[in-house]
């Protein structure tokens, strides 16, 4: 049985061989076994594929020769030798061979690592690669990165600074300046490589390809880094192993080696760095950082590092912004000269190391001399939650990148700020950001005069202003003149929400995010008609990502970005799958149904999509592709609103046994003997009614039968709604063989994933209204009674108890 290669199955898969070796070790450690065998998986697939590969597999040394040792009672020592023959065949000794497999602490003695080991192969037999393309959009990349993300979480603050969150990667690769025009001879630097996922996403910005230079002082994350190339596609990389600042490997001479593009993510204030230093090569010009602190000696070997016209983007704490002493030093030196283009401010807890804020501070030596600013950008506020981290959505990365490429000034976001505010010697060259970029949101101030007089300030409406804009007519609908500079509420609050619903301009602006949307799938519906093998996801779906964001950006009101963020959230979840599943199986077959995988063994269960059949005979299905309901919405419209409504004439039958007992089977009522355990139950009522039928109270025997009438009833009811659903399964699993390509496609395209987004986008639009109407409620509620009514009130309350003590005699 081969899994079928989609991204959620091979994630699942994946993480369960983890679980195989969970309790032996940390995952700091049990990393280097999974990593290994996918690498050893991978190369093996990809050289029965490809005779070109440039690894070579030898007799021997393939994951098919592990395969073949399962349940071999020297599984473990054998293993060691097939990955030995594999190194030694690519010169890749003390990289993939560093994970022993004969480890009796770490996998258990005798039986216990030879049970481990064969399941732990059976779970990597199971996944074919051999479909898999380092060139596009790599499957076997995603699943490396969904480990490397997993390891990363489980490795704790000590062990997880070997990755870099995939999406701030993204990030510095965008922001660097890397693009369609860089030449295939353009290089990229990493002194601090990790396990290489940075420089790797970089390289994913240059199609025509970059070369890669990168250097990691840890030995295992080193050897990650090796595979990760590997298994990128990336095996010209050259990946140096050591200390980057007391030993760097790319010096020419006395001189440190240049390259046109550099990226890093180092240790954050690493207090060691200094610790055999030897050689400066002239990298602290600007100034020497602090012993106990060595942000500053990444950022200015980096800096070194780079050509005249050399680019860089630089993972920092906060502190290199502010800090003051040597780094103010080195702070003023590097903006007197020029060299800092931006500083993007991230969100906290993204980094698994630590939890503290960081910043991306951009080099550019290309004119540094004629700067007159810094850009900013403080982008800590755009995250999602996501489990003990936080998390940039595709609409944060969006949003951070088109905002600095093209420099755009956004309130509380983003501000080009001159030089000359950064050297005014109230800020003294300190980079902050909050000194330059008020990013809190407007205080919602109490307005004493609304609450003396009543009426809602005016000054609260005018802050809505970009709903009257989209809503030209809805303000005057709604509120009323009170006095100069206050309003009143037209209607009763709990009317504003259907009001603004029924508004003509409401539907007016609903309407035409649906008329965007709807173009915006026409316009790629031929694009997505004619996927196939061929296709390369990553730059399909930027492709129609960006229209969709580009034809909102000028909707009133709607947040483009947000817009983007529904179809990318709906591409990860789904869309992404769906478009693996064509390209590896074609439209016909992708589109067929399979029957579920059940397999205690390996604990494998599928929830079924439909059943067919009954008892032994039932068969179980899953429809990967085209889900069952939009094929009965279709083709069988008719069957399923006759199911339907046997199902609530069931339900009707149901209902009225309930309302019967509950009627009858009270205390003192007339069903109230034949109860058992506060029930009565057809086999009850039958039983009662047979011991009762000659000698029994009337209405009790009358009672009975209308009861057993209504439970047979019931039973006819839900066996014909039984059927009737048999029936419409049966027809539904056979016109799954009948779909022709067109039909498939209309299932897919515009049945699922045109009506998903529609309906994504349709919910923005909404949630925008609520928002609209918990302000305005919020507002008529905190104004509504004014100090002088809730004064009389007051009064009245106060006279009221005073003459309830009167009439009690007590004199107040």
């Amino acid at each position: 049985m081969v899994v079928a290669l989609k991204k959620s199955d091979l994630y699942s898969s994946l993480w369960r061989s983890c679980d195989e070796l969970r309790g032996g070790m940390d995952a700091s450690q049990y990393k280097d076994y999974i990593l290994t065998l996918l690498f050893v998986k991978y190369v093996t697939d990809k050289a029965k594929a490809d005779r070109t590969a440039l690894i070579d597999v030898p007799a021997g040394g393939s994951f098919d020769d592990m395969v073949a040792l399962k349940g071999d009672k020297e599984i473990g020592d054998k293993i060691n030798k097939i990955i030995g023959k594999l190194a030694e065949a690519n010169g890749l000794e003390k990289v993939i061979d560093l994970a022993d497999f004969n480890d009796e602490e770490k996998l258990g003695k005798g039986k216990e690592m030879q049970d481990r080991l064969s399941k732990l192969v059976t779970i990597f037999a199971d996944l074919d690669f051999r479909g898999s393309r380092a060139e596009g959009d790599d499957l076997l990349g995603d699943a490396y990165e969904y480990l490397m993300r997993h390891f990363a979480t489980e490795s704790g603050k000590s062990k997880g600074q070997f990755y870099t969150p995939a999406e701030v990667s993204r990030v510095l690769a965008k922001v660097v300046g890397i693009g369609p025009s860089t030449r295939q001879d353009n290089t990229v630097y990493d002194p601090t490589c990790g396990s290489g996922s940075l420089l790797l996403k970089v390289a994913d910005e240059a199609p025509r390809g970059i070369t890669i230079y990168g250097q990691e002082k840890d030995n295992a994350t080193w050897a990650l880094a090796k595979m990760n190339m590997i298994l990128h596609g990336n095996e010209d990389a050259d990946i140096q192993k050591g200390d980057t600042i007391t030993s760097p490997h790319f010096t020419a001479g006395s001189q440190l080696r240049t390259f046109d593009f550099a990226v890093a993510n180092p240790p954050f204030s690493f207090k060691s760095w200094s610790n055999g230093l030897e050689n400066e090569y002239g990298r602290f010009e600007l100034g020497r950082p602090p012993v106990k602190n060595g942000d500053y000696a990444f950022l200015l070997h980096i800096l070194k590092s780079l050509k005249s016209n050399g680019k860089a983007a630089v993972i920092l704490p906060h502190g290199v912004l502010f800090r003051g002493n040597a780094e103010a030093n080195i702070r003023r030196e590097l903006l007197r000269r020029g060299y800092i283009k931006g500083i993007i401010g991230l969100p906290v807890n993204l980094f698994y190391g630590t939890s503290i804020p960081a910043c991306i501070v951009v080099l550019d030596k290309e004119n540094a001399q004629a700067r007159t600013g810094v850009f900013m950008i403080d982008a800590s506020k755009g995250f999602i939650k996501d489990g003990n981290k936080n998390r940039l959505r595709s609409q944060d990365i969006h949003k951070i990148v088109d905002v600095f490429n093209r420099q755009i000034d956004i309130e509380r976001y983003s501000r080009m700020v001159p030089l000359r505010e950064i050297t005014d010697p109230k800020n003294d060259y300190n980079l902050n950001i909050p000194r330059y970029i008020d990013s809190s949101e407007p205080e919602d101030l109490q307005d004493l005069h609304a609450h003396l007089h009543g009426g809602i300030p005016n000054r609260d409406l005018d802050a809505l202003g970009g709903y009257w804009d989209a809503f030209p007519s809805l303000r005057a609908m709604l509120f009323t003149a009170n006095r100069p500079g206050y309003s009143d509420l037209a209607i009763p609050l709990d009317q504003v929400q259907q009001a603004i619903l029924d508004s003509e301009e409401f539907r007016k602006f609903a309407e035409q995010a649906r008329s965007l949307v709807d173009d915006w799938f026409a316009a790629h519906r031929p694009i997505l008609q004619a996927l196939d093998a061929d296709t390369v996801p990553k730059d399909l779906i930027a492709r129609i990502s960006d229209d969709l964001l580009i034809r909102f950006k000028h909707t009133p009101l709607l947040d483009e970005y947000n817009v983007y963020e529904q179809l990318m959230t709906y591409w990860h979840d789904v869309m992404h799958d769906d478009v693996f599943l064509i390209m590896n199986e074609g439209w016909l077959d992708a589109a067929k149904p399979r029957k579920t995988i059940e397999d205690k063994e390996r604990k494998l269960s599928e929830d079924p999509d439909l059943e067919v059949g009954s008892g032994r005979k039932k068969t179980k299905y899953k429809m990967d592709l085209i889900p069952p309901a939009l094929v009965v919405a279709r083709y069988f419209a008719d069957e399923q609103a006759e199911v339907n409504t046997l199902n609530a004439a069931a339900e009707e039958a149901g209902r009225a046994v309930e309302e019967y007992i509950e009627e009858h089977a009270v205390d003192d009522g007339v069903l109230a003997e034949a109860m058992d355990d506060g029930k009565i139950s057809k086999a009850l009522a039958t039983t009662r009614l047979k011991e009762i039928k000659r000698y029994g109270e009337a209405d009790e025997i009358k009672a009975l039968q209308h009861l057993i009438s209504l439970y047979s009833a019931e039973a006819a009811a839900k066996k014909a709604a039984k059927e009737a659903q048999a029936d419409l399964d049966a027809a539904t699993l056979n016109k799954y063989g009948d779909l022709t390509d067109a039909e498939i496609q209309t299932l897919l395209l515009d049945d699922k994933w045109a009506a998903t987004v529609q309906s994504r986008v349709a919910g923005e639009v909404n949630s925008l209204t609520f928002a609209l109407v918990v302000r305005i409620q919020q507002l008529g509620e905190r104004y509504a009674d004014t100090v002088e009514a809730l004064s009389a009130e007051l009064e009245n309350l106060e006279a009221k108890v005073a003459r309830h003590l009167s009439d009690m005699g007590v004199e107040v």
